[in-house]
């Protein structure tokens, strides 16, 4: 009787263990993969030919382009996490004719060598606007992050005299979305590309646009909402109330709006 409770013990044991030992196999591999899993350059992939700007970096060349150079202002834009930043050209020479624009693929993306992460994008985003600040010693320097971008512009504005800071579709820590996207992983304690954009924040008392979509599914509504409450001074929010997270710039009011806050 007694070998038989012991062997009944043992197959308990093992059906529990089997789970828990699936679940940190699991655990291992989004930790091992999530790069992989958090960036998605493919789509945005093109010939450096079709590119008229070069950024070298240490490890890399950043490629991208730079549209009406000789202004004495300058906008430098940051794209979403698969967004072809290309596609913004035609908009933004459109609202902003009187400034130089400066739009440069991440590393891995477009034609830029490399691969993502967030020290690297950082850093990358630093240097590009010390070369944009170097061309325009007497401009102010604008810089608008979108989505993904946002925690790369909210961390160029923390490290430099950023003139005026836009958030397009942004997010307070991209720890927090997604914890609320994969609330059966401990997301705190596997993410290594956080994007605290709420901490890098908490000193910058330049002005602020938020614009936001109102059926946003890819950074929920909180985590915006946090974000603006962690700003020291309140920003100019637009909320475009019917579009989601990939087309805010379908209604004409973030670029009326943009437009408004940049003439300041």
């Amino acid at each position: 009787m007694a070998r038989g409770k012991r062997s009944t013990r043992k197959l308990l044991l093992a059906a529990l263990a089997l789970p828990l030992l699936g679940y940190l196999g699991l655990c291992g591999l989004m930790y091992a993969q999530q790069r992989d899993l958090m960036y998605y350059p493919q789509a945005t992939r093109l010939d450096a030919i079709h590119t008229d700007f070069e950024l070298r970096r240490p490890d890399a060349t950043l490629r991208g382009w730079r549209l009406q150079p000789g202004q004495e202002d300058a906008l430098i834009y940051f794209g979403g996490n698969a967004e072809a930043v290309e596609g913004m050209r035609t908009r933004l020479t459109r609202w902003f004719p009187d400034r130089s624009i400066y739009l440069v693929a991440y590393r891995g993306y477009g034609a830029s060598d490399g691969s993502p992460s967030e020290a690297a994008l950082f850093a990358d985003a630093l240097a590009l606007f010390d070369h944009a600040k170097g061309r325009h010693p007497k401009g102010e320097i604008t810089v608008i992050g979108r989505s993904l971008g946002s925690g790369v512009a909210s961390y160029v504005a923390a490290e430099r005299p950023v003139s005026k800071l836009v958030l397009v579709t942004p997010f307070d820590s991209l720890a927090a979305v997604a914890a609320g996207h994969y609330p059966w992983l401990p997301v705190d304690w596997l993410l290594q590309d956080r994007y605290d954009s709420d901490r890098h924040l908490a000193d910058f008392k330049g002005p602020v646009l938020v614009i936001r979509a109102g059926k946003d599914r890819v950074v929920p509504p909180a985590r915006t909402d946090a974000l603006i409450a962690a700003l020291p001074t309140p920003p100019e929010v637009v909320a475009v109330s019917d579009a989601g997270h990939d087309a805010v710039f379908s209604d004409p009011a973030p670029a009326e709006a943009l437009i408004r806050f940049l003439a300041r």
